[in-house]
């Protein structure tokens, strides 16, 4: 006998009740994720503080924070929530500001590797982000104090404690010291 499984849509995950959990959705099915410790929340905003002040100083468009949802898929859809997000202002000018998720992948998503993630399921999410047309995904693992930069599934590159993250044509100008992260 065939187990069945009911595929939720984006539709679904907007109209769900809170009950206090973060949720994801992957093709379909509907994932439980634990809450983020607080190192990890620490490192998540030493990120997004400088970014947010950066790309509002300089008119760039958005940052979002964590839990913010990007519906990357449809049939089955995907709805996915990185730690820190950027949209540039020509995108974020297109699409009119209302409640639900964003349409589409950010620009810049951020992944703070937590630890009890597994290495399969961060790679599926960088997969995910750039399959749906987000330019630059950086998964920050605080264990090693490295910053992996993916522009794309074959274009990566590993920065140290003593290297610098550059937004590159993402976030025009923006850079931080990987230290900074850590601190």
């Amino acid at each position: 006998m065939a187990l069945q499984t009911q595929t939720i849509t984006a539709a679904d995950l907007e109209r769900m009740p809170d009950d206090g959990a973060r949720y994801e959705l992957v093709r379909g099915e509907l994932r439980k994720m634990a809450p983020a410790g607080h190192n990890h929340g620490r490192i998540a905003m030493n990120l997004a503080g400088p970014l947010f002040h950066y790309v509002k100083l300089h008119n760039l468009g958005i940052v979002f924070a964590a839990e913010t949802g990007f519906l990357l898929g449809r049939q089955p859809d995907t709805v996915r929530a990185p730690d820190v997000a950027f949209i540039g202002r020509e995108r974020a000018a297109a699409i009119r500001m209302e409640d639900g998720f964003w349409p589409g992948a950010p620009d810049l998503a951020v992944e703070v590797i937590s630890p009890g993630d597994l290495y399969t399921d961060v790679e599926e999410k960088v997969f995910d982000w750039l399959e749906a047309g987000t330019q630059m995904v950086l998964v920050i693992n605080p264990r090693k104090h490295l910053v992996t930069v993916y522009r794309s599934l074959t274009e990566l590159t590993v920065l140290a404690e003593n290297d610098t993250i550059d937004g590159g044509m993402v976030v025009p100008g923006w850079t931080m010291p990987v230290r900074e992260l850590f601190a």
